[in-house]
Order: C-alpha cells, then structure tokens, then sequence
C-alpha cells in the first residue's frame, strides 16, 4: 500500500488545473443517466452551488427529483420543456418546437453566471432525431463559460458531442426488471 500511495500521490501531483467547467456525457443503454445527474445536483447543492435543469423530451410527469429539487427554489431552477416520449407525441413538428424552446432555455440559463451546474437532460435524445442543429449545440456546449459544469443525458451520444465531452459515462445495460414485467415505479423510475 505504501508502494500504491507514492504511485498515486504522484499521479494526484501531475494534475495542475485546479478547477475547470466540465462537459460531462451521461449515456449507454443502461438505467440510470438522469439519476447520476441528479446525483451531481446533490453534490452541488451540498456546496451552495445554484443548478439548472432543463428536460428536452420527458413531460410533464411528477417525478420525485423534481419534486425534491423544487424544495430548494434559491439554488435549483427547473425547466421540463418536453412532449413525452418521442413515441408518444408522433408529431416530429412539434417535438422539434419543443426542443428549440428548450435550447433558448438551456441558452439562458448557459449565460446566467449563477449557475455552476447545468443538467441539459435527454438533450441525446433531441440530437440524435435531429430535432436541433448539431453544429449549434456543439459550438454553444464548447464555448460555455470557463466556470459552467454541463452534464448532458440520454442514449446514443452523438461521436462529435463525445469527441468534445471532458468525461464521457457509458451505461450498459446488463439486466433491467421491466424485462422480467415490472413497470415502472415511483421512486426508482420516476
């Protein structure tokens, strides 16, 4: 251990920003993208940082997070902007007005020098449907304020949003209950 700790404190020694805004990529076919973002949100507030949150394609669903999160109206503010599920809405017009309202959103709140941690949740999921201009979003995500954490989520991150991301978490689906019958639960889905 002694051997592991001059490796490490080595490797710790090597690192010299001391902050910096990260672009953080949550995606895979695995549960759990939105929950670790959230996750951050917790951590954030436990440090009186101010979060915003901005949901591109879940709707108007009461879903815990939300709800525990609202508690916290001075530090987290919290924008669903979404239709639903993509399959739900069938009306590709619609989903595309909804995403764009989102970004104007998500763009406030990227210039609002308050927040340190912004969530742009599902945001993968406009993307990949084309429902904004990838160039845009890209350009937009890596000129961000030196000081802004992003965490985008969703399944199938675009190669150019990965490509640009400071960490990038690959959730893999290895055994899901709803395969087995179970539907959706609050507190654990939603």
């Amino acid at each position: 251990m002694a051997k592991r700790k001059e490796i490490q404190d080595a490797e710790v020694a090597s690192k010299t920003i001391a902050t910096k805004g990260l672009l953080m990529v949550n995606t895979g076919t695995g549960k759990g993208k939105s929950t670790a973002a959230f996750g951050l949100i917790l951590r954030a507030l436990g440090h009186n940082w101010r979060a915003g949150v901005v949901q591109f394609i879940k709707g108007a669903w009461e879903t815990g997070e939300r709800k525990a999160l609202e508690r916290f109206p001075d530090l987290v503010e919290w924008h669903t902007m979404g239709e639903g599920f993509t399959w739900d809405t069938q009306d590709r017009q619609r989903d595309i007005a909804a995403a764009e309202r989102a970004w104007t959103v998500a763009r406030h709140l990227m210039d609002d020098p308050t927040i340190r941690l912004l969530v742009l949740d599902e945001l993968n999921i406009a993307l990949r449907y084309d429902y904004l201009p990838l160039t845009d979003v890209l350009a937009a995500l890596a000129n961000r304020r030196d000081d802004l954490n992003i965490v985008v989520t969703g399944r199938n991150a675009k190669p150019e949003l990965i490509a640009i991301a400071d960490l990038v978490t690959d959730m893999s689906l290895v055994k899901h209950h709803f395969a087995a019958g179970v539907k959706a639960q609050a507190g654990i889905e939603f």
